[in-house]
């Protein structure tokens, strides 16, 4: 008997690990897409990203794993409007069979000012835009695995009430912020939609990309504008260097208001794990930055406050003490 039950519990856990690996998986390009879809495809799908977590999708570089990456991939979910242009080559250098999903597929882009005939890819910055994404993804899935359809359809709509509650969060929040004080720089030109949806003045160091060079005449611009409007604070991003922010910040006396996630969500740790999450997150610190609820200037240059700054400031401190008391005991004990 006792054989039997071990030949029987074999054959289970055998059953199950083929389960397991007939689970079709998405391959995402990016963080925020990747948490939509698993909202969506629930245990029915695995879900993968290509750009990690803190990653910039503007500059990424494809590595070998993420070769074997896509060529495991059923589905493949990309933002498109220029966000990824990395991505055909991976998938054609991969020869995946996946079939790529444009997930921003009917809506109306902005059109990027600093790159002809291109668009501004961060639509995902508006969530009723993001209702267009998780159709696009629900659609796609369907098509791959039709015999699930109403379980994803019910997930989709589930999900869909999320981003309505969550779009009504932000627009309520921004509206809490005076309207001569609602304007937002940032490092990059990543906020338009938000700024559309939400009704807040958007200003930024560079364009769309992050690979965009800073003008003299960007900085000119953002000093007029600090100076005019008495704008109370600056915000950096997860994704970009914050160096320039900062010094722009010392030198009109003004506070780095916090740090936004545009490119990429944060990990579990962080504020913003989720797509709503990085949205809400971004909503809070914006509207405590600009109507003077946050006065601290805790996102200083990092250089002047490190451990190893100190350690070095102190041990120069104990140097000239030392050497103050031996010059004395050197007078003392010559007279």
């Amino acid at each position: 008997m006792r054989k039997y039950l071990i030949v029987f519990a074999l054959s289970l856990f055998i059953f199950n690990s083929s389960q397991a690996q007939e689970k079709l998986k998405i391959i995402a390009t990016a963080s925020m897409i990747a948490d939509m879809a698993k909202n969506i495809a629930g245990d029915k799908m695995d879900v993968e990203c290509i750009v990690p977590i803190g990653g910039d999708p503007h500059t990424y570089e494809p590595t070998p794993r993420d070769v074997k990456l896509v060529v495991s991939g059923d589905i493949i979910l990309m933002n498109g409007l220029t966000f990824e242009g990395w991505l055909t080559d991976l998938i054609k250098n991969s020869g995946t069979k996946a079939k790529t999903h444009i997930v921003t597929k009917g809506i109306n882009a902005i059109t990027a000012i600093d790159h002809a005939n291109s668009t501004d890819p961060h639509a995902w910055m508006d969530f009723t835009f993001g209702y267009q994404y998780i159709l696009n993804i629900k659609n796609a899935l369907i098509e791959t695995d039709p015999s699930n359809k109403v379980y994803y359809e019910a997930r989709h709509d589930a999900y869909l009430d999320q981003l309505k509650a969550a779009d009504k969060y932000v627009m309520n929040k921004i509206k809490t912020i005076p309207e001569d004080r609602r304007i937002l720089i940032t490092s990059h030109d990543a906020f338009q939609y938000y700024g559309r949806r939400y009704g807040i003045r958007l200003e930024a160091v560079m364009g769309v990309s992050t690979d965009s060079e800073i003008k003299t005449s960007d900085v000119i611009r953002l000093n007029k504008i600090i100076e005019e409007f008495k704008v109370p604070a600056v915000f950096i991003e997860s994704t970009v260097n914050p160096k320039f922010l900062q010094q722009l910040s010392k030198d009109n006396d003004i506070v780095i208001g916090g740090e936004l996630f545009a490119d990429s969500i944060g990990d579990e740790d962080s504020e913003a794990p989720t797509y709503i999450d990085m949205l809400k997150h971004n909503t809070d610190v914006i509207v405590a930055a600009l109507t003077n609820q946050n006065t601290s200037n805790e996102f200083e240059d990092h250089e002047q406050n490190s451990p190893a700054v100190k350690i070095v400031l102190y041990g120069i401190l104990g140097v000239l003490c030392i050497g103050g008391f031996l010059l004395m005991l050197f007078r003392v004990n010559k007279g």
